[in-house]
């Protein structure tokens, strides 16, 4: 079950008019960033808004009037939200989840406001089937507690195979809390090994570290600890009922540190079911980490934060295409000014223009087409202008030796032009003892310059059939015999012709245009990515 499209309008919290438009092809996190007050868990509300509006409420009773949704509580609230999932229209996914009673388990909800403070339970009670949704936060303004009657369902989850299996104590409790303790390890370093016994006034769970065998209580548990075992806990007692689930997941980053984060959110994506979708909103650096360099491929990114006229416009928001420069904004927000160091990992000098503009941005243009080409891949890249040949290896040897000293896991690279040292033609052994003589961090070009991967026919072919050109193949033969060693730099008027194209082009602009038809899966990707990112 996954989310196409929701759309959020009448005045309910904030919103006017605003779509979060997904596509045919949701993917699996969802992930909505921006600043404190820009929308976020307004958007969780809607969707348990139109989940109430239909089977009631999930999670403990709220008490929360119209008021609380609507601007205007005179409005069409019938109509206020509207969501689209993969298979079908809301209306119709409640009409065939209330006929098979998996109505409640559509969204599951887990609000910022997560109280888990201690585990003392006092007796023994029957509880509603979990699939039921009937404990914890209903909206992302309420207390979200539920550690008590986890520690109960994780109790009679442990009795009934127990019984139905009819094993030892021991092996019933290695089933039960094995996949649990996999993912605390993986978080924390840490394994449950007791239930506690409530008769004897120890009704809490007991964990040890892998390097004590000293048992500690969940109660002395430090905050950022709580919330870990928190989450995986309801996350692992909900996954065999909770199969084809929208999760919604309020900054799960509270009280969890940096690294912790990261690997928070791999267990997460581990316990929630193949079929389910989760989102997540969050303006932590371990969870944008993650997103950026873990689940690059598995996220859409919904950008808040410079989304203006919620209120009074209509507003439509698509998943950001992943390039530096929204990782260099979704960073900032919780790293301000410091978001240009922390967000690359690999840093790749390559041969132009090395002054920036005068706001910083890039103005290289073989940086900004290569930026261009690998930001989806490769999105913890980033390709920075240096000059020429020579200030290539100097600003590199510069940069590899202060940056490598304040963040040990950057990568610097070099990345020259067939060319190497003068503008005349180098063989493929030169660039091959090139690449043997030197440190592993340097890379050559397989062709002459960038421009002999831009001005690639297939590449000019695939442009003039996008821009409804009609490309002259014959003359384009006759003049590059071969496209790896022709010095085309400054043949853009040549190519512009064979392209067909009536008026002036901007050489640069039209090469950086170019740039958008390398993509990956084509030849000229592959080839370029060999040279680059392994080195061949």
């Amino acid at each position: 079950m996954k989310i196409k499209s929701i759309q959020i309008k009448n005045g309910f919290k904030r919103f006017f008019d605003l779509t979060i438009d997904l596509g045919e092809n949701p993917k699996r996190i969802i992930a909505l960033v921006g600043s404190n007050g820009c929308g976020k868990s307004s958007v969780f509300d809607a969707m348990l808004y139109a989940q109430s509006r239909r089977s009631g409420f999930i999670g403990k009773h709220h008490g929360r009037g119209n008021d609380y949704f609507f601007m205007n509580t005179t409005g069409l609230l019938d109509r206020s939200v509207s969501i689209q999932f993969d298979e079908g229209h809301m209306n119709e996914v409640f009409q065939k989840r209330q006929s098979r009673n998996s109505e409640k388990t559509l969204f599951s909800l887990r609000s910022p406001y997560r109280y888990n403070n201690q585990v003392k339970a006092q007796t023994i009670q029957s509880l509603l089937p979990i699939e039921q949704n009937g404990y914890g936060a209903p909206l992302t303004s309420e207390i979200d507690e539920r550690m008590e009657q986890n520690y109960l369902r994780l109790h009679a989850k442990y009795n009934d195979y127990l019984h139905q299996e009819d094993c030892r104590p021991s092996e019933a409790m290695e089933h039960i809390l094995g996949v649990l303790n996999k993912s605390l390890r993986n978080c924390l370093n840490i394994e449950l090994v007791s239930m506690g016994n409530v008769v004897n006034d120890e009704g809490t769970l007991f964990f040890k570290k892998s390097d004590q065998e000293i048992q500690f209580s969940f109660n002395v548990l430090s905050s950022g600890e709580k919330e870990v075992v928190d989450i995986v806990l309801d996350l692992y007692l909900r996954k065999d009922e909770y199969t084809d689930t929208i999760f919604l997941i309020d900054e799960p980053e509270l009280h969890i540190n940096t690294s912790i984060q990261r690997k928070l959110l791999a267990e997460i994506n581990k316990l929630v079911g193949t079929d389910c979708q989760i989102w997540v909103a969050t303006h932590s650096i371990g969870f944008l980490r993650a997103l950026q360099q873990d689940f690059n491929n598995d996220c859409d990114i919904i950008y808040f934060d410079e989304v203006k006229g919620l209120g009074n416009t209509q507003v439509t928001l698509k998943p950001s295409e992943k390039t530096p420069q929204l990782w260099k904004k979704v960073f900032s927000i919780a790293l301000d000014d410091l978001s240009g160091l922390v967000s690359p990992r690999r840093i790749i000098y390559c041969e132009g223009r090395a002054e920036p503009t005068s706001d910083g941005e890039e103005r290289g243009m073989d940086a900004i087409v290569y930026n261009n080409i690998f930001c989806k891949k490769y999105p913890d890249t980033l390709f920075i202008s240096s000059g020429g040949n020579t200030e290539l290896d100097q600003r590199s040897a510069i940069a590899i030796s202060i940056l490598s000293k304040v963040f040990n896991d950057v990568e610097i690279w070099v990345l020259k032009d067939r060319d190497l040292s003068s503008s005349s033609l180098s063989t493929e052994q030169d660039r091959q003892n090139y690449l043997r003589n030197n440190k592993t961090h340097h890379r050559v070009l397989n062709r002459f310059e960038i421009e002999n991967y831009l001005f690639d026919k297939n590449v000019l072919e695939c442009y003039c059939e996008e821009e409804g050109y009609k490309f002259d193949e014959p003359a384009y033969d006759a003049f590059v015999n071969d496209v790896n060693t022709i010095n085309l730099k400054n043949q853009t008027g040549r190519i512009k012709n064979y392209c067909s194209i009536p008026h002036n082009v901007n050489p640069e602009k039209f090469k950086i245009n170019l740039s958008r038809y390398i993509t990956e899966g084509t030849d000229v990707y592959k080839e370029l990515e060999e040279c680059i990112f392994n080195g061949q």
